[in-house]
């Protein structure tokens, strides 16, 4: 089965630093897992491809309204075109739709959107367009239900991880002596950063690990596993929103490294973290409570060690990014290879 990936973002390098990125790659590993041949039509790519990824063809555009038709011809045909839905891109050849936010309103919201009417008019038509719309979170779903023309198209699909990248976990790559709370993800306003470096300061000899902006710096994928292994607990801090639509990657990636997680109890997050058997679930924004959840996880380290092995046993049961992809194909009507 042959199959176009599309990522018309000018926000997500296909091959870079982005958790987007990684994204990106792991459901072109999971199709590819399943015998599939895919090939890659990108907008942003920063580096080159990781080694398993370096065979894939990469057809790389400016314009995707004017380029990408005739791209996808040339290199055709293909049986499924999956494209990642970007704020202004129209291609009008995706099978199907990849919704990870509600883009008009986070670039109102966080950025500065200078054209919402033509925006607008994209998303219909994209949505119109699409035979099945992904959505990775019931908030995302719940805003593209506000568009008739995805209405009978969406489907929510959370995202995963690849198990494959934790086992076995390597040596931590930033060791400490120091009891160590850890932070995945550039710094985002609706990443609750500024909550949780509060609950730290409450607390006495702690080290605070940000990997990402604002600590690290960008790492890329393959250097995750390391850092992971250099903490003692996760944090997802998310703080009080109104919409929360985020299926964090970051969840995942901790779950699979077999970290004990200390995380808002909002969203998805409280469907996918079970509170007190796979981590530990706080009031979003409450710095209190978070500071008193890590502590308690400080003098526990038998709780730790549960919380820890229960949640890389669901991250590999229910969360991989092999079930992503199986499930997206079966929604596509793809007959693949279990």
């Amino acid at each position: 089965m042959r199959i176009a990936y599309i990522c018309a973002d000018p926000g997500v390098p296909v091959f870079g630093k982005k958790g987007a990125t990684v994204h990106v790659q792991e459901i072109v590993r999971a199709f590819r897992a399943r015998g599939c041949q895919v090939e890659l039509f990108a907008k942003r790519v920063d580096c080159e491809p990781p080694p398993d990824l370096r065979e894939v063809p990469l057809h790389r555009f400016e314009k995707p309204d004017e380029e990408l038709p005739a791209l996808l011809d040339h290199a055709g045909p293909f049986d499924l075109v999956y494209e990642r839905y970007s704020l202004w891109s129209f291609s009008g050849h995706a099978d199907v739709l990849e919704v990870n936010a509600p883009l008009i309103e986070e670039q109102a919201t966080y950025r500065l959107l200078t054209d919402r009417e033509r925006a607008e008019r994209v998303a219909r038509q994209v949505f119109s367009a699409a035979k099945v719309i992904i959505a990775v979170s019931r908030g995302v779903a719940d805003y593209l239900e506000t568009f008739p023309e995805a209405h009978s198209k969406i489907h929510v699909v959370p995202n995963g991880v690849n198990p494959r990248r934790f086992t076995p976990m390597p040596a931590p790559t930033m060791p400490s002596e120091r009891f160590t709370v850890g932070f995945l993800g550039n710094v985002k306003p609706w990443h609750g950063l500024p909550v949780l470096q509060e609950a730290c300061a409450r607390l006495k000899d702690l080290r605070l690990l940000v990997v990402g902006d604002g600590g690290t710096g960008r790492v890329f994928p393959e250097e995750v596993p390391g850092l992971l292994a250099s903490m003692d607990v996760a944090a997802a801090p998310y703080p009080p929103l109104d919409h929360f639509y985020f299926s964090p990657l970051k969840l995942y990636e901790y779950m699979a490294a077999g970290l004990p997680i200390v995380a808002s109890r909002i969203g998805q997050i409280s469907e996918v973290v079970e509170n007190g058997v796979t981590g530990l679930l706080v009031e979003p924004g409450n710095a209190a409570e978070l500071a008193a959840a890590i502590e308690r996880l400080r003098g526990d380290a038998g709780l730790r060690k549960r919380l820890g092995a229960a949640a890389r046993a669901k991250a590999l049961r229910d969360h991989t990014w092999d079930a992503v992809a199986q499930r997206i194909l079966e929604l596509a009507g793809a007959q693949v290879a279990a």
